[in-house]
């Protein structure tokens, strides 16, 4: 009995033991997941929850600010043409185009600015105001580089007017409108945002565009009209869209407020505008520069004259950035000569600052005529007894030298239309040959005798 007893337990205690062994080096832990509810524990208080909703911005204020002071513009130009056979005989049949576009009312007694393509050939102009009102218009001056054109109308009471911003404080993302007449729809208003500043449409550093780039949307019939800031103030005169089918896909440029209004004061006190330069070559070798380098600096320039030097790199003009040439365009244009403006330069990894006084611009070429023309001084002026014209500094044109016009002789007038300085005389030519019609020069040759010349 005690030998199975014996046998008993001997058999429970190697159980055990195996038992235990495979507990302890064999068997996998079992893992039980539950999910424990960390929340604060929640206490009565006398606390009221209010809740933020971020809501878009409110646009009401400045569009009704702003409505009332886009006008629609109405261009009439009187066209001819031979469409049948009896005008072969009968002599070209006459006929209206009518064109439409936007404009701004600046001042109280009836000053509009648009686009100098609203207005381009026309024979009558009728400005349509908000309340339907009509009234005709005059115009006082235009910018064709620029696209700005300035009208006046007589209104029988003070008008409602939107008063300049400062573009260049406008900033890449902030909310603008674009108010105007797309598809003769009057009085519209779009919302978007600034995509870009001081672009340049035609990709080319020669050229002084300077557009705003927004997505707000703008059709036909917008070219003219404001884009303003959400204070109801004008910014930019809608000018242009990016676009293959000419509907809106999602890209407008605008004339920045600050040059359209240099241009109406230049053409408001000169008759036409005063371009303002610093007297710099610019330097387009190296692509990856940010900023403008500049190339070579007359001895009598304005930078010259204030310790700029060939090689230095602007990038700042009165503290404003710059980084390409359409920036550098952009505040030059919105200058006058005689201007001071404080220009930043990045001098070999030093920062320099020199106040330059801008020189006027008084030299233009002609490229359709192959001419320099350059503005008269005083003294010329006073010795051929003329108030204005433009002296032909250049020529490149053999028929005009063949013609009997030389450098040195003064173009007094275009197709009848008087000469007031070299950029009015080449804007007259360029426009003359654009039209294909005979192009009738007066010259004042080095005698003082005035001829004519019919080119065809």
């Amino acid at each position: 009995m005690k030998k199975v007893l014996s046998f008993l337990g001997m058999a429970i205690l190697g159980g055990g033991i195996a038992l235990g062994g495979y507990k302890l080096f064999l068997e996998k832990p079992v893992v039980v997941e539950r999910t424990v509810d960390n929340s604060l524990p929640v206490v009565q208080s006398n606390f009221t929850e209010t809740t933020t909703v971020n809501t878009p911005t409110n646009f009401t204020e400045a569009a009704e600010k702003t409505v009332n002071a886009v006008v629609h513009v109405k261009n009439t130009a009187i066209k001819s043409a031979i469409t049948t056979w009896a005008d072969l005989f009968n002599g070209p049949r006459r006929y209206e185009q009518i064109g439409t576009g936007s404009g701004v009312i600046i001042s109280s007694d009836g000053y509009i600015v648009t686009n100098n393509h609203v207005i381009t050939n026309a024979s009558d102009l009728e400005i349509t105001l908000n309340n339907s009102k009509k009234y005709k218009a005059e115009l006082v001056g235009t910018d064709e580089k620029n696209d700005i054109a300035l009208l006046k109308i007589n209104a029988d009471s003070k008008l409602p007017y939107m008063p300049f911003a400062n573009s260049d404080n406008i900033r890449i993302g902030e909310w603008v409108l674009a108010v105007g007449n797309p598809y003769n729809l009057t009085s519209t208003v779009t919302a978007g945002i600034v995509s870009a500043k001081g672009r340049d449409l035609k990709g080319n550093g020669d050229v002084t565009d300077s557009f705003i780039q927004t997505d707000a949307a703008v059709n036909p019939g917008n070219s003219g009209g404001a884009l303003v800031n959400v204070r109801g103030e004008l910014v930019g005169i809608n000018t242009a869209i990016s676009s293959q089918t000419g509907s809106y896909v999602g890209y407008s440029f605008a004339v920045p407020s600050n040059i359209a209004k240099k241009i109406v004061d230049d053409i408001l006190e000169f008759g036409s505008v005063q371009e303002a330069v610093l007297g710099i070559s610019v330097d387009n070798s190296q692509q990856d520069v940010e900023g403008v380098k500049i190339g070579s600096l007359p001895e009598d320039s304005g930078a010259k004259k204030a310790g700029l030097e060939e090689g230095d790199i602007i990038v700042k003009i009165n503290n404003v950035k710059i980084t390409k040439f359409s920036d550098l365009a952009g505040q030059l244009t919105a200058k006058r000569p005689g201007d001071r403006v404080d220009v930043t330069v990045d001098r070999s990894g030093n920062y320099l600052t020199k106040n330059v006084v801008l020189s006027k611009r008084d030299t233009y070429f002609s490229r359709p005529l192959r001419i320099q023309l350059k503005d008269l001084t005083k003294k010329e002026k006073k010795k051929f007894d003329i108030e204005s014209g433009a002296k032909i500094s250049r020529s490149l044109n053999e028929s005009l030298t063949y013609s009997g016009i030389e450098e040195g002789d003064i173009l007094i007038s275009v197709n009848k239309r008087k000469v007031l300085d070299a950029s009015d005389a080449a804007r007259l030519l360029d426009n003359a040959y654009k039209s294909r019609t005979s192009i009738v020069l007066e010259i004042m040759n080095k005698k003082g005798e005035t001829e004519r010349y019919i080119f065809r």
